[in-house]
This record gives structure tokens, C-alpha cells and sequence, in this order.
């Protein structure tokens, strides 16, 4: 019996061996560059308060602003209003207390990583940041982002990272989920760690701010164009050495996820095993330079 189950243990091993061989295999020769980032000649410009035309900004210019708020916006004409309402309202009424205050809002229409970094790359903010359409954070919580920055000080060739974060409210949320839905949470956190992004407990929430060096240094060496996005922006973040705050901020579920449980949860699992293999077998490079081969 035990040389039995010795042979099947073996065999069990040299199948799992077998299958990452061949996944590595199949994750290498699918792995894309990183895609380039046309502008159509009509988005090379855009109208200033005035009216006129200027040429769009670029993240490698010097910053014109303080703030800059981009947006990724899929379908979202039921929340954005709501969500841009009270973004303006607050930036607003931050200028009237402070003058010296700017800012612009970057809204993109479209969900994809590759626009999102077009919105990026058109900032003219000395900070980034990054807020889902959906309003789900409440947009004042900014400021608690922006002294979690601060407390990051002093910041390695300028760059640094504060994520909002959702973790405080684990418990609260388990009561309301399935058996299901939470064990798919728990197995996509421990991918997470297994993977790719070690001490940041919420990876997922769409509420990060960068300075600007560091939204340029990840944002440009990016592959990812689905939900899993920001896990790879995190682990381009740790190759670099970026120090990363993770931040409480309020949060409340809105209506009209584009997730679907199961099959986006299987897909982001994919995109993080794809992730770790890609860059482990040198199918995707970081150079400490920022730029992708």
C-alpha cells in the first residue's frame, strides 16, 4: 500500500511540475508589450477655460498644478454626475479656502488601463490621483491620502504611493457576503500576497494618489488592462522601491458593479499568476531607468 501511494504522490508532483512548465510556457509566449499609446490627432488638444486650443500636457513636463483627479469612466453615466459632484464641490470650496489651491479633473472615457494611462500621462499635477466613477469613496478622504504622503517623507527620487483602503471594513462586509463570495475574496488576498504584492491588504480600492514621479515611473512600465491593474501597478511600485502607504478611507457600495463575482474574480486570478510568471520568466522587464524592453 505505501509504495502505492508513494508512486501516486510522485506523480501527483511530476503532474503540478508538469502544468507550471506549461503554463510558464504558455504565459511567456503570450505576453504582450507594453501597448503603444496613440493619440488621435483631435485628442493631441484640448480647450482651456477661454476657449482655446492647447497642446495636451505631457507627466514629463514640470507640474502646472497641484492636483490632478483622473477619472476612468466605462458606462457610468448614472454615477459619475453624482460621484463629479461632490469631487467639484470639494476641490471648489478647498480653492475658496485656499487660493494658492489648483487643480484639474481628467475624466476618461474609458475603462481600459491603456486610456487610464493616457490620463495620466496628460496630468499636470505635482500629485495624481486616481478615483473610481462610481463615488464610492468619499472624495474629502483625498486630504487623509495626502498626509499619508506626506508622513512617507523624505520620498526616494520624489516618488511615492498612498492607496485608500477598504481592510477596516472587512468584518462589517463578511456579514453581508455569501460563504462563497467570501471565500473567493480570501483566495484573491492570498493570491495577492503569494504572488505579487506583499503588506498592502486592499489592492482593489480605485482611490490612490502618486506624486507625479511615481505615477510616471508605473504608469509606464504597465501591461495589464483589466480589473487586476492595480495589483501590477503595486508590484512595479515594490520592484522600484516606492514606498507605499496604505490608508483607511471611507467607503460604501454603489450599485452597478461591472464585476461579476465568479468569472471576474477567475479572470483577475488568471491576470496575477500571468503577472508573477511573465516578469519571472524575463518576458516582462523593469529597468531601473522606468522603461519597458
Amino acid at each position: 500500500m505505501a509504495p502505492l501511494l508513494l508512486q501516486l504522490a510522485v506523480l501527483g508532483a511530476a503532474l503540478v511540475a508538469a502544468a507550471l512548465v506549461l503554463i510558464s510556457i504558455v504565459a511567456f509566449i503570450t505576453a504582450s508589450k507594453m501597448p503603444a499609446l496613440h493619440q488621435h490627432e483631435e485628442e493631441k488638444f484640448f480647450l482651456n477655460a477661454k476657449g482655446q486650443k492647447e497642446t495636451l500636457p505631457s507627466i514629463w513636463d514640470s507640474p502646472t498644478k497641484q492636483l490632478s483627479v483622473v477619472v476612468p469612466s466605462y458606462n457610468e453615466e448614472k454615477r459619475l454626475p453624482v460621484m463629479m459632484d461632490e469631487a467639484l464641490g470639494y476641490l471648489e470650496k478647498r480653492q475658496k479656502r485656499d487660493p494658492a489651491f489648483t487643480y484639474e479633473v481628467i475624466v476618461v472615457d474609458d475603462g481600459s488601463r491603456d486610456q487610464t494611462s493616457k490620463g495620466i500621462f496628460s496630468s499636470r499635477g505635482e500629485k495624481i490621483l486616481m478615483a473610481d466613477a462610481d463615488g464610492a469613496t468619499k472624495f474629502p478622504d483625498v486630504e487623509k491620502l495626502e498626509k499619508g504622503l506626506k508622513d512617507l517623507q523624505p520620498w526616494p527620487n520624489q516618488m511615492a504611493i498612498a492607496c485608500g483602503s477598504r481592510a477596516h471594513l472587512e468584518k462589517e462586509s463578511i456579514a453581508q457576503r455569501s460563504y462563497f463570495r467570501t471565500l473567493l475574496m480570501y483566495g484573491f488576498h492570498f493570491l495577492v500576497w503569494f504572488l505579487c504584492v506583499k503588506g498592502i491588504r486592499d489592492t482593489q480600492c480605485g482611490f490612490k494618489l502618486f506624486t507625479r514621479e511615481a505615477a510616471s515611473r508605473t504608469f509606464s512600465s504597465l501591461h495589464i488592462e483589466r480589473w487586476a491593474f492595480d495589483v501590477e501597478l503595486l508590484y512595479i511600485a515594490q520592484f522600484f522601491k516606492i514606498p507605499v502607504a496604505e490608508i483607511a478611507v471611507n467607503w460604501t457600495e454603489i450599485e452597478g458593479s461591472k464585476l461579476v463575482p465568479f468569472w471576474s474574480w477567475l479572470q483577475m486570478g488568471k491576470d496575477l499568476l500571468f503577472i508573477r510568471l511573465r516578469y519571472l520568466t524575463g518576458a516582462w522587464r523593469l529597468e531601473q531607468t522606468g522603461k519597458m524592453n
